[in-house]
């Protein structure tokens, strides 16, 4: 009779760990959502910011002021990559080191001298 109380005890034991997975994907997509209409909110402003950095730059201006102007070609670059440490972040945390290494490829084929600084795990 032992094994008909273990079988339901690890029975209660998978609904349990069921129960508690759904409720963390129900919060994380709760987050998600917000995260997004955030960012759909901020846009409209981004845009006018943009437009207004636009209309504000010339190439007068940026003859007159050297930090305006884009150099001709990097020759030192410094990469700062930041990984999440919470959990489930995997996807987050491989999608920006896969475009880390294309920066840095792209800099290595400019010749540029880089050096990269890493954070998190």
């Amino acid at each position: 009779m032992a094994k008909g109380r273990e079988l339901k005890s690890r029975i209660k034991s998978v609904e349990g760990t069921r129960k508690i997975t759904r409720t963390m994907e129900m919060v994380s997509t709760s987050k998600l959502k917000r995260a997004q209409d955030r960012v759909v909110a901020a846009r409209p402003y981004a845009r006018a910011l943009a437009d207004v950095i636009a209309d504000l730059y010339s190439p007068a201006l940026a003859e007159q002021f050297p930090l305006l102007r884009q150099p001709a070609a990097v020759k030192r670059a410094a990469v700062l990559l930041i990984t999440s440490n919470r959990g489930l972040a995997g996807a987050f945390n491989a999608n920006l080191i896969r475009e880390a290494r294309q920066l840095l490829a792209k800099l290595g084929e400019a010749s540029a001298d880089t050096e990269l600084h890493l954070f998190g795990r």
